[in-house]
């Protein structure tokens, strides 16, 4: 027996010019209520999970990789339309600010999949391998943290037109690519800097915790 859990909402992901890259998960429906967490690949390969609570520290780092995770509060605004909406995202020492473009040709592909068919593991069987190909280092389906199984169900696809972050009051630098990969799991984000909506599964083991240990720094 499995317990499944659902999350819905969108996954932005951006390098800067200075290595850092940053990946948004911005959760409107999950089973523990809208939320958002940050996860930050550090210049020096670190991998740190920004989460608001120990339920989603937890979670998230029993299903991605992290080399620290650290609670402190992360709330996100959007202004505008969809096709030109500013998001803001404050989270500890984090503050970043972007711009959602146009729709791109994939976009409206993905739009034209009806939300049952695209949300199902079968669908996700027969996309992986031509994500992998549309985009090198996207993944539909794979295996998650402690034997946990996790698949994408993508319904949209913004490009991002402008970031801007610090860390600390230090500027991390302009908008760039996400390269190298930030190696968080078993996917990553597309390599151009972009805004996806998505649902993603992840199929928990009835044996094992939907909360580990995990080490969390709290911050004030």
């Amino acid at each position: 027996m499995t317990q499944t859990h659902r999350f819905t909402g969108h996954i932005a992901g951006v390098g800067t010019s200075g290595g850092t890259r940053l990946v948004l998960g911005c959760w409107d429906r999950t089973p523990q209520g809208p939320f958002a967490d940050v996860m930050v690949a550090h210049p020096d390969g670190r991998r740190e999970l920004l989460a608001p609570d120990d339920w989603v520290a937890g979670f998230v780092s029993d299903t991605y990789t992290f080399d620290t995770v650290t609670r402190v509060p992360v709330d996100v605004v959007r202004t505008g339309f969809s096709r030109a909406s500013r998001w803001t995202v404050t989270a500890g020492p984090l503050r970043w600010q972007f711009s959602v473009g146009p729709r791109s040709a994939l976009g409206y592909l993905l739009q034209a999949v009806p939300r049952p068919l695209g949300t199902s593991l079968g669908f996700a069987h027969l996309t992986d391998p031509v994500a992998n190909r549309v985009m090198p280092g996207v993944r539909t389906l794979g295996t998650a943290g402690n034997d946990r199984t996790e698949w994408y169900s993508a319904y949209d696809l913004h490009s991002i037109t402008f970031s801007r972050a610090s860390w600390d009051g230090r500027a991390l630098g302009t908008l760039t690519d996400m390269t190298p990969p930030p190696d968080f799991g078993f996917s990553s984000t597309p390599r151009r800097p972009s805004l996806t909506a998505l649902t993603s599964t992840v199929r928990v083991p009835d044996a094992a915790p939907i909360v580990s240990p995990a080490p969390v720094t709290p911050v004030p």
